[in-house]
């Protein structure tokens, strides 16, 4: 038997491929138009998108609600603050425009929240007091605010409460000063 596939029948018995007709001039011109059409659509699609990039983009006004409604002003916050991650420090940010609230009344006359380090290790908040006496009395009273700072923003968002004392008078003058010292304040807190 040879491989011209002579005495086999019509239909391709015996799993041979069937043999295709060539196609006609007809079949090559249809062939020919649908490719032509094909390429037409996908440069026009490509000047569309051109052409509406150039104009700021494809979206039209219209009677349903997309991205580019005015939103109230709390709620593009909210958004924004969201989409950028700032969470944590504007719940934090939040204690210190309430700190009164939180800690007090007394102690917050005479202890101010400085900042807040949000580093995920650290996450520490940094206290000034007016005297001495004052950021003993928040030492001491730290673990009890750690905890309900965290009962407010959740947990772990304030590990340690850093406490400073009160800075005392730059001290400039006379002709022995050690380089960095601040005078006699520099020993406080």
């Amino acid at each position: 038997m040879s491989g011209d596939g002579g005495g086999k029948d019509p239909a391709g018995a015996a799993g041979d491929p069937v043999k295709q007709p060539e196609p006609s001039g007809v079949d090559l011109a249809r062939v020919a138009l649908r490719a032509a059409k094909e390429q037409a659509r996908a440069r026009g699609a490509a000047a569309q998108q051109k052409k509406q990039a150039r104009r700021g983009g494809g979206l039209r006004s219209g009677a349903r609600a997309d991205g580019r409604d005015p939103l109230p002003l709390g709620a593009a916050i909210n958004r924004l603050i969201t989409e950028r991650g700032w969470e944590t420090p504007a719940a934090v940010g939040g204690v210190m425009g309430r700190w009164p609230q939180i800690v007090g009344d007394d102690l917050a006359n005479h202890c101010v929240p400085l900042r807040y380090d949000e580093d995920p290790d650290e996450r520490v908040l940094t206290v000034q007091c007016d005297s001495t006496a004052w950021a003993t009395q928040l030492r001491l009273l730290a673990p009890q605010l750690v905890a309900r700072l965290n009962a407010d923003l959740g947990h772990g968002t304030v590990r340690l409460i850093k406490v400073l004392g009160p800075g005392g008078p730059a001290r400039r003058y006379g002709p022995l000063r050690a380089p960095g010292s601040t005078g006699p304040g520099d020993t406080y807190g």
